[in-house]
């Protein structure tokens, strides 16, 4: 398909986050009369900015939304949504769709970012929710929802969502459009899950798309295998508990957060009796979720367990509590967490404590890594994606090497040992991304790369170049 061929697509794509980085997700699908639909309004971390070169920092909506008629939200992480109150506060007033699990998540999402990042005024934060849960439209996987009929020289437009095995709700997006008897199916991946993942269905390939919007933050590498990484977990605490220290594992709140304490419990009930640190077996080691966000989700999880994959049902089945095992703490209020901190540095005693946030850039994480990094008694272990410019990062590449790094305006020398999985994600690697478009009965005429450092989409975009001659990757 030549280039030129591509103006005659119906929809028009343009970008307002996560198209030079993996945050800030937000893009616009435009009709030929101008009527618009947002997928997803995320928040930018580190040093990622905007389309238009806006600040990391910025959160005002800077591009127009008069043409706008709904959001579609992929899934509830605050770099897909933590834009959303600013968007409201632009004066957009239309439905936001999400899936039913991601409808009852994504008020408590929103309400702790607003309280970190906004306001402590509970009047004011009450009425910013009230608002955007009368906003909020639950659609069902595999249901198609009319946004725009179609008339005389209009575009009508609809909308569906399937399970994209990333989080709880997390969705792909398929639109339809027609326009007179022109008729189109544009696709945005949203962050599509690894084959890999614990609780959730891998993704399953929609039948055709005209354009697809990809996702690649891992397109240029691939992950070990779910039983290679699940040894490679255990193997790594259990060197780090060598030092009898606290293992810190910084980690999102929804979906890694519940992810590890699943994979933590098949490692107790596999290896309950088995030593993890001299002196101490895989069933005396604590487990500490310190976040009371973490906490939430993980409860909503086990609410929404129907949408669980068949192997947890099992286990589920068998009376085991995959998210409520003996082992587990959780902390919530802030004074429990001030003493948990201060028992664990001070006495030293061997705990694996998961935190947000998950790049290191706010949240308790921090007081831990404060009160710790400078200790080569504890460790630090990273289990997922860490974005240029954020704490995480820097720990994650200098820590190595006995560096430092700034913490909330202070400088921390690094002594504390730093080991990374990187096949611990809950994103599709390359192939995975590869199988995505593969499996595709009738394949896009154009692919799209966002949400992707500059070297994952080349090395996605060349391996997609090879397999599919015939699609235009961009």
């Amino acid at each position: 398909m030549s280039a030129d061929a591509l103006n005659t697509f119906l929809a028009t794509i343009t970008h307002h986050g996560a198209i030079d980085g993996v945050t800030g997700s937000c893009h616009q699908l435009n009709t030929p009369i101008g009527d618009a639909v947002l997928v997803d309004c995320g928040l930018f971390q580190g040093t990622e900015v905007s389309g238009t070169g806006s600040h990391a920092e910025q959160l005002a909506i800077e591009f127009d939304i008069a043409q706008v008629r709904a959001l579609v939200v992929t899934h509830v992480h605050i770099d897909h949504i933590g834009r959303i109150p600013y968007l409201l506060a632009a004066g957009f007033n239309g439905p936001i769709i999400c899936s039913p699990a991601s409808a009852q998540l994504l008020p408590l999402v929103l309400e702790d970012a607003l309280k970190v990042g906004v306001t402590r005024d509970e009047r004011l934060i009450t009425a910013a929710l009230e608002r955007i849960r009368k906003q909020i439209v639950a659609l069902p996987y595999k249901k198609w929802l009319t946004l725009m009929d179609g008339g005389k020289d209009r575009c009508s437009i609809k909308v569906k969502l399937s399970p994209a095995g990333h989080i709880l709700g997390s969705a792909y997006v398929e639109f339809s459009l027609q326009q007179q008897k022109r008729k189109e199916r544009v696709l945005f991946s949203g962050d599509l899950g690894s084959t890999h993942t614990p609780l959730l269905p891998a993704p399953k390939s929609p039948y055709q798309a005209d354009i697809l919007v990809l996702e690649s933050t891992y397109g240029d590498r691939r992950h070990v295998g779910r039983f290679q990484r699940y040894q490679q977990l255990r193997h790594v605490i259990e060197v780090a508990l060598r030092d009898r220290g606290t293992v810190l594992i910084p980690a999102f709140s929804i979906g890694r957060t519940q992810e590890l304490l699943y994979e933590l419990e098949q490692i107790i009930h596999q290896y309950r009796h088995k030593f993890a640190a001299q002196g101490l077996t895989w069933d005396d080691i604590e487990i500490i979720v310190d976040s009371p966000l973490a906490a939430s989700f993980t409860q909503q999880y086990r609410e929404l367990k129907k949408y669980w994959d068949r192997e947890a049902q099992r286990k589920l089945k068998q009376g085991r509590h995959p998210l409520a095992f003996e082992q587990l703490i959780t902390i919530a209020d802030h004074k429990t967490h001030l003493q948990t901190l201060d028992y664990l540095a001070k006495t030293r005693r061997p705990a694996i404590v998961i935190a947000a946030s998950g790049m290191c850039s706010g949240g308790r994480i921090v007081n831990y890594l404060k009160a710790m990094l400078g200790d080569s008694q504890h460790n630090v272990l990273f289990v997922g994606y860490q974005a240029i410019g954020t704490p995480g990062r820097a720990i994650q590449k200098y820590g190595p090497s006995g560096g430092y790094v700034d913490l909330a305006g202070e400088r921390i020398n690094i002594r504390a040992g730093v080991e990374t999985i990187s096949g611990y994600s809950a994103h599709a690697d390359q192939e995975d991304l590869i199988r995505f478009v593969k499996r595709m009965r009738v394949k896009p005429k154009l692919i799209r790369l966002v949400h992707g450092d500059q070297e994952a989409k080349q090395a996605l975009q060349a391996a997609l170049r090879q397999r599919f001659a015939e699609i235009i990757i961009e």
